[in-house]
């Protein structure tokens, strides 16, 4: 049985998951957590790198969409909007539900999914519990926040085992 807190892959950013490879191996929809994971803590905007690679899914046919634990009102909804892709915010993220819900709004089973994130004990254990593979990528930066810090230090070994994989 392999450990829940351990990712599929590990890489340094989401520009490395290949729209032609997720394609081959059948995945259909990238669910991604936002803060840290797409763009820095505090970012409004996409960016023109983060545009072409939503495109670049999209026309090998796969799907781009954002789960995201921030409780603030409106900065998910508003990024995703200017993204042009559907978001669940405050999904409670080690728990299945935000990515049942988003598994049901797509109509792509948890199997044809791929989760991408920067944190273990959300992104990651919350993925591998609602059978969707989950891929880790480095946070872009650890913020103003330092128990941020502390809790990437605590998902260490987690993050080595999955790059032993």
């Amino acid at each position: 049985m392999t450990c829940p807190l351990v990712p599929a892959r590990v890489l340094d950013n989401i520009y490395q998951l290949r729209p032609e490879e997720l394609r081959a191996a059948g995945i259909r929809l990238v669910l991604a957590d936002l803060d840290n994971t797409l763009v820095p803590y505090e970012e409004s905007l996409p960016s023109p790198a983060l545009r072409r690679w939503k495109d670049e899914l999209e026309q090998a046919g796969i799907s781009l969409f954002v789960v995201s634990n921030s409780r603030k009102s409106r900065r998910c909804p508003d990024f995703c909007a200017a993204l042009g892709i559907p978001c669940i915010r405050h999904a409670g993220k080690p728990g299945t539900g935000g990515f049942q819900r988003a598994l049901e709004q797509t109509g792509v089973p948890a199997g044809a999914a791929v989760m991408v994130g920067d944190q273990i004990f959300t992104d990651i254990w919350g993925a591998n519990r609602a059978g969707v593979a989950a891929v880790l990528v480095k946070p872009i930066a650890i913020g103003r926040n330092p128990l941020r810090a502390v809790r990437y230090a605590a998902e260490t070994p987690f993050r080595l085992a999955g790059k032993r994989k």
